[in-house]
């Protein structure tokens, strides 16, 4: 069988693909190109080529931030946000596999019904319940603090319900196998269960960690303390400061800070995180 060649088609979809390369990249350019001059270079226009202050504007703002703005530094911030992103990724990973692991292996009674409990907090969002979760927080005086800031944002019913459609999924004779092993339910879940979910963790950790990282209203109501606030905090005070001319070269080095370890984690995991959505059998 031949296979027809068509070369007109074939530069079009490039050029398409390089046209979407070009809109996300360009953004990213003006923003390496604007962290790296003095801020008067940038009252006018944003010049076209990298300035001489790249490591020295970089260097400041992630050892001493932007006093004018009352900013923390932002190596602090993203410490911040990290521990943050991680602890909302590793906890919401943790509760959602115990808790389907639970709902699919575990007889006891009302079990549909605790899983669709779980699976109708999906309609309230930290948003809805805001008022309520602060006074929560405050009155077990976790504000300015790492437990205030991931506790109230660790439980997910999505990364239940696609742990439980997973776990449904795996063969009984598994199971049946394990328990002429002589294996109980703990070890059941931490040699089979766990190891069958591989890709499917990686998949949740990229976008649980995203999720984590690029968190805002609910660290804006539980932090007053400079050494707590996050880097998403840190640009949008230093953006909206109403007593002082917003310093671009610091903000555009703040933003490309922030942007790096979302890119790394994503990178690091892509084959898994590809793999975990797109594979439907282990």
């Amino acid at each position: 069988m031949m296979v027809e060649k068509r070369p007109f088609s074939t530069v079009i979809r490039h050029l398409v693909l390089l046209s979407g390369v070009v809109l996300v990249l360009f953004p990213i350019y003006v923003a390496l190109v604007a962290s790296s001059h003095p801020v008067e270079n940038l009252l006018g226009r944003i010049p076209a080529w990298f300035g001489g202050q790249f490591i020295d504007n970089y260097k400041q703002i992630l050892g001493s931030g932007m006093s004018a703005a009352r900013s923390a530094p932002v190596g602090l911030m993203m410490v911040n946000s990290l521990i943050m992103a991680l602890g909302i990724a590793v906890g919401k990973i943790s509760i959602s596999l115990i808790s389907s692991y639970a709902i699919v292996y575990f007889r006891f009674p009302l079990r549909p019904v605790f899983f669709w409990l779980i699976f109708i907090t999906l309609m309230l969002p930290v948003e809805v319940r805001i008022l309520p979760t602060f006074q929560v927080i405050a009155d077990l005086h976790m504000l300015n603090t790492y437990a205030g800031l991931i506790l109230p944002l660790i439980a997910s019913a999505t990364a239940t319900f696609l742990f439980r459609q997973f776990f449904m999924t795996i063969p009984d004779e598994l199971l049946e196998a394990a328990r002429i092993d002589g294996a109980g339910p703990l070890r059941f879940f931490w040699d089979v269960v766990l190891p069958l979910s591989r890709t499917n963790i990686a998949a949740l950790f990229v976008i649980l960690f995203i999720y984590g990282w690029n968190q805002y209203l609910w660290p804006l109501l539980v932090t007053t303390e400079e050494n707590m606030y996050t880097v998403v905090m840190g640009i949008q005070r230093m953006v909206t400061a109403t007593d002082w001319v917003p310093q671009w070269n610091m903000i555009m080095a703040t933003a490309i800070l922030g942007l790096l370890p979302p890119v790394i984690v994503v990178l690091v995991m892509q084959r898994l995180f590809v793999k975990g959505l797109i594979e439907t059998e282990k």
